[in-house]
């Protein structure tokens, strides 16, 4: 699985980046627990809980294709798309005046490598 492997190896710092931040901001603003009303760590944490949510199903699709036999051609570009995706959701959502191109084309790219991804598992598991 090294396709899936790099890509997952690559993916590691937007998350770290993404729980840095997270922490950085309680740490500023002194909030333990939740968001304690402060609309900046909000868009953190949700930045940093839509990476957990999507990433890790994304990743788990892309390695049944490449465990079925998908070629390295069809997955290193859902592995480039997933990454840019995520990066580009993870900026425009955290921005204070937030920039909606960035947040729906990172959540597009990200539908669109799951899709792909599950497409290429099924086609796969039917051969």
């Amino acid at each position: 699985m090294h396709a899936t492997a790099f890509w997952a190896a690559l993916l590691a710092p937007v998350y770290l980046w993404l729980s840095l931040r997270v922490i950085g901001l309680r740490r500023r603003l002194r909030v333990a627990i939740g968001a304690g009303g402060q609309p900046a760590l909000e868009r953190g944490m949700r930045a940093q809980a839509n990476f957990a949510e999507y990433v890790p199903f994304a990743l788990v699709l892309l390695a049944l294709a490449e465990a079925g036999g998908t070629p390295w051609w069809v997955l290193h570009p859902l592995g480039a798309a997933l990454l840019a995706g995520r990066i580009a959701h993870g900026w425009g959502i955290t921005r204070e005046s937030e920039d909606f191109r960035f947040r729906v084309g990172g959540m597009m790219a990200t539908f669109g490598v799951i899709a792909c991804a599950a497409l290429a598992a099924l086609g796969t598991a039917l051969i």
